[in-house]
């Protein structure tokens, strides 16, 4: 009886053990977490980062700086990460292009697959196709029209070689079986000076850049690049809805992590970063900057990055684009 007691004991105390160390096998690591983000301050990628990092500091009580290491399309921040501690201090929030799109275009210095692990989306944005007002169109299918009868009027400007806005165009060149020229320019700010300047007549540009200039009739909004049209911009038709069906070219910024992190650790961070952005201070605040919350499982997230990576190759060959 004694002996059944003494085993009963020692069977609790090793669970209780176990337990124990299953928890601390997940446990955060104690030290500063960097969440390494690959464009300047202020901007969108920026914004979303620091409203994150500052509601995972005081959910984990860890500090969380956010590090800005611009450069290449944001792919210097993918390889500094890649290269990073995996020790689960090290974060990146990463995006379309780096991960899905520059691999098609360029040499890079990190296998996305291999050197980076996705850990949880986290937010996107669709872009919306603006045009001067001297363009003298104000629908999509009058853009179009024009980009069929008179190509040599028709270009657009994106933020760079590789960027969700160059891609945007480049599908809807497909899509619609037009050659609209691609105008790449070193980020938003200098692709929107010159579409005011009438310098490129179209530009798919990042929502809180342009609608400044739409709710003062500078420019014309003619169509969102998402399969639906967001809560903030409900007026506006989408590319799919205007004759296009399925057609989906986003933003998105999401959350990885150097990788041979371990296993416990990204489920931590998962859970932490689900956590925040259902957090309905924090939707509210993304969904002001123009931004949709994206939570999702780890394997969502990789088999979402996988479909991303998939759909820009293929396109990037079909329309045969080289820098």
């Amino acid at each position: 009886m004694k002996f059944n007691k003494l085993m009963s004991g020692l069977m609790l105390s090793a669970g209780a053990l176990l337990v124990t160390v299953a928890h601390a096998a997940q446990e955060l690591p104690n030290r500063p977490i960097s969440l390494v983000v690959g464009f300047v301050a202020g901007g969108a990628a920026d914004t979303s980062a620091r409203l994150i990092a500052e509601r995972l500091a005081h959910n984990t009580g860890r500090s969380v700086a956010v590090i800005n290491k611009p450069g290449a399309g944001g792919n210097i921040a993918h390889q500094f990460v890649a290269n990073g501690p995996n020790d689960g201090s090290m974060l990146l929030l990463g995006s379309v292009g780096p991960l899905t799109i520059s691999p098609h275009l360029m040499e890079v210095t990190y296998d996305p697959f291999k050197d980076l692990v996705p850990i949880s989306g986290g937010v996107n944005f669709p872009n919306v196709l603006v045009v001067h007002k001297a363009a003298g169109v104000k629908t999509l299918k009058e853009f179009l029209d024009l980009a069929k009868t008179a190509p040599e009027k028709v270009d657009f400007a994106s933020s760079g070689f590789g960027a969700a806005s160059h891609m945007a165009g480049e599908l809807l060149n497909m899509e619609a079986d037009v050659n609209m020229v691609h105008v790449p320019y070193k980020g938003g700010a200098q692709a929107m000076q010159d579409l005011l300047g009438e310098r490129v007549m179209s530009y798919f540009s990042a929502p809180p850049t342009a609608m400044p200039y739409v709710e003062t009739d500078r420019l014309i909004p003619l169509a969102t690049t998402g399969v639906k049209r967001p809560a903030y911009l409900p007026n506006i038709p989408t590319v799919a809805e205007s004759g296009y069906p399925g057609f989906e070219a986003l933003n998105w910024y999401a959350f990885v992590a150097p990788g041979k992190t371990p296993e416990a650790i990204l489920d931590r961070w998962n859970e932490e970063i689900v956590k925040v952005l259902k957090d309905p201070e924090v939707e509210k605040k993304l969904t002001e900057f123009g931004m949709t919350p994206q939570p999702t499982t780890r394997q969502e997230f990789a088999a979402f990055i996988k479909k991303e990576f998939d759909k820009w190759g293929r396109i990037i060959k079909e329309r045969n684009i080289q820098k």
